[in-house]
């Protein structure tokens, strides 16, 4: 047993070591990204970013391919969180000047040996896209879905080449973005006088330049691109081919346009949707299965009052022949189930979660998360785990001493490591692959070091502070006694049979979130934009509710027929919802996604399945917490001898 000098210790030293910790990695800025005020002629750096593709999702280095270089590459300093997600910007050549427009800037010219030739079309043919920020905004390429008339939609990155035939040749051929054309969208804020970038677009080009005489490096006058001569690149007519021996020359313009969005609104136009309205739906219909199931509950929970009030009215009738249903089984509906340990330690970690989450959309729907860098929510998402490891520590300690445990330490353990540990294999077993596959994504062995220490140094500590606390509290009431004897279990109906109700518990509220899966699995796996958390918010908490109407239904029909094992089935229920949430991802990635490789199919299942079972023990949570309060309040409300 750990004493109260050693756990006050803990409680001082954790918060201490987690801010030099913190300090040590670059931790996110909470308030956002501060606006940066530029003046005519002041040095843009425009910073490269890994390649990505929706094919393999293996992202691999701007660099590992041959792309100009600058004298020296030098990396930004990154949070916890861009690291985990792979995310790392370096500098690049691409220069500008703020309101000074540049045309037709040769960058470098590189000739292709085989390897390189190599490396661009199967590049090429995996859908590569190029990704650069400026001023922390993603460089993005407006396109129109239809006509003319349609508005712009951003699409993040561009492909860095294209496939095509020549006219007189059928074979296939590989063509490379080499001409960027930026534009730059700037807001003067007239009462500050200031300037500030609001957009970075481009559209690439094709194009195989010309010269004639000695290459004089970036001084060399181009006859495909040459202001003084008015010839612009216009379209790709003639495209650069990829080839072993050819010979690409890279140029970039900088365009700059006056923008009337001022600095605070800059994302919008990336984040606008068009689909508010399907979203809408998904909510309306979230709200239609909330009214269904009220409709349900609010007959049983006449049918029960009127139960009670019939029977606590009887003083003077023989009350054994009127208990009936779930009144015959008071003496064994609180007894403690089997594997009462990992039901406790699952819960414990189900209120870590869910105080994850909710902490995280608040603050992002506060605007304290800023969507220019992910690695800020990932980041956030880990100190929230870290410190609601109290919560989880606390509440698997109630349950523990409430299912008559008394080795505080032992549940502590077990609720510290068990959901980490399995995460942590899994999360191990991918990098691995990334590392075999030699892509920009994998996670440096100190920043495996890093997670270790944050989960065995401080969250494992902040548990057996939590499960100290809870231990130490009076055993949560019981509001019948349990009888010594079990009672025999009647012969259940084939529809109430674990399996059909765990499959029917998961259903319904799964039809609620659907929908808005499918944007979220989109932004994950496609790069698309996503960052609509009041909408998730909404769906978040509609979902919550289903899960917690739809088991304690379950659980009174469960209970009305005798069988009083309701501790797993309530959990277990309302956590199927997660195997409908992988079977979905499956159907997703048949339907939605072109993946290549084996290594990519089967790092999309890993962290499916990862994401499968937080959701499993999140969802498994909600609905334990119902049946559990449901059944404390409709037993302390009769009358038992």
């Amino acid at each position: 047993m750990a004493s109260r000098s050693s756990l006050s210790v803990w409680t001082l030293t954790i918060p201490l070591t987690f801010l030099l910790l913190v300090h040590s990695v670059h931790c996110f800025n909470l308030f956002g990204i501060r606006p940066v005020d530029f003046k005519k002629g002041d040095d843009l750096k425009v910073k490269v970013k890994g390649l990505t593709s929706t094919k393999t999702q293996l992202p691999i280095s701007y660099y590992s391919l041959p792309f100009c270089r600058p004298n020296k590459i030098q990396d930004d300093a990154e949070n916890l969180g861009e690291i985990l997600l792979g995310d790392r910007r370096d500098n690049s050549p691409y220069e500008a000047k703020m309101m000074e427009f540049q045309l037709c800037n040769i960058v470098c010219r590189i000739t292709l040996d085989e390897k390189g030739a190599k490396a661009l079309k199967e590049k090429i043919e995996d859908d590569y896209m190029v990704h650069m920020t400026l001023d922390s905004l993603p460089l993005v390429r407006p396109i129109r879905i239809f006509e003319h008339e349609s508005p712009f939609t951003y699409q993040l990155g561009f492909h860095m080449g294209l496939k095509g035939y020549y006219p007189e040749e059928k074979a296939e051929k590989y063509f490379i973005y080499n001409h960027l054309a930026f534009t730059i969208k700037y807001h003067v804020d007239t009462q500050s006088n200031s300037t500030r970038i609001v957009g970075f677009e481009v559209q690439p080009f094709s194009v195989k330049h010309e010269y004639k005489g000695a290459w004089k490096e970036r001084n060399t006058r181009l006859s495909t691109c040459d202001p003084k001569w008015k010839a612009m690149v216009l379209n790709s007519d003639g495209p650069q081919e990829v080839e072993e021996g050819k010979e690409i020359i890279y140029t970039y313009n900088v365009d700059y346009q006056e923008s009337d969005v001022d600095w605070p609104s800059r994302w919008d136009a990336y984040l606008a949707t068009r689909d508010d309205q399907t979203h809408w739906f998904s909510i309306l219909n979230g709200l239609e299965s909330i009214l269904v199931i009220s409709g349900i509950l609010a007959v049983i929970v006449w049918r029960i009052y009127r139960d009670i009030f019939n029977y606590n009215d009887l003083e003077t009738q023989d009350r054994v022949q009127k208990e009936t249903g779930w009144k015959l089984i008071h003496g064994d509906v609180f007894r403690p189930p089997c594997n009462s340990d990992l039901l406790c330690v699952h819960v414990g970690t189900g209120v870590q979660i869910l105080g994850m989450i909710l902490g995280t959309m608040f603050l992002a729907i506060l605007g304290l998360l800023s969507p220019c860098n992910r690695g800020d929510l990932i980041t956030t998402m880990l100190v929230l785990w870290i410190f609601t490891s109290l919560c989880a520590g606390y509440v698997s300690a109630r349950l523990y001493k409430m299912f008559n445990g008394t080795d505080w330490m032992k549940i502590a353990i077990k609720t510290a490591f068990t959901f980490p540990t399995i995460i942590y294999i899994i999360f191990f077993m991918l990098n691995a692959l990334l590392w075999g596959q030699q892509s920009s994504a994998v996670v440096p062995s100190w920043a495996m070091l890093v997670l270790e220490f944050l989960w065995v140094g401080i969250s494992a500590p902040l548990v057996f502070v939590g499960s100290y606390v809870g231990f130490k509290k009076e055993a949560i009431e019981k509001p019948v006694k349990t009888n010594s004897l079990h009672r025999q279990i009647p012969r259940q109906s084939w529809y109430m049979n674990p399996i059909s109700i765990v499959l029917i518990g998961g259903l319904l509220p799964f039809s609620t979130v659907f929908i808005e899966l499918s944007f979220s699995l989109s932004a994950t796996w496609l790069n698309q934009f996503y960052w609509f958390f009041g909408f998730h918010l909404l769906v978040f908490v509609i979902l919550a509710v289903t899960c917690a109407e739809i088991s304690i239904m379950l659980c009174y029909l469960q209970l009305c027929r005798e069988d009083y094992r309701w501790w797993w089935r309530s959990y277990i229920t309302s956590g199927s919802v997660a195997l409908y949430l992988f079977l979905y991802s499956m159907a997703y990635f048949s339907k939605s996604l072109e993946m290549t490789k084996l290594v990519s199919v089967v790092l999309y299942i890993g962290y499916m399945l990862v994401a499968s079972y937080a959701f499993f023990v999140l969802t498994g949570t909600i609905g334990f917490f119902a049946c559990f309060w449901f059944t404390r309040v409709i037993y302390s409300s009769v009358k038992f001898d």
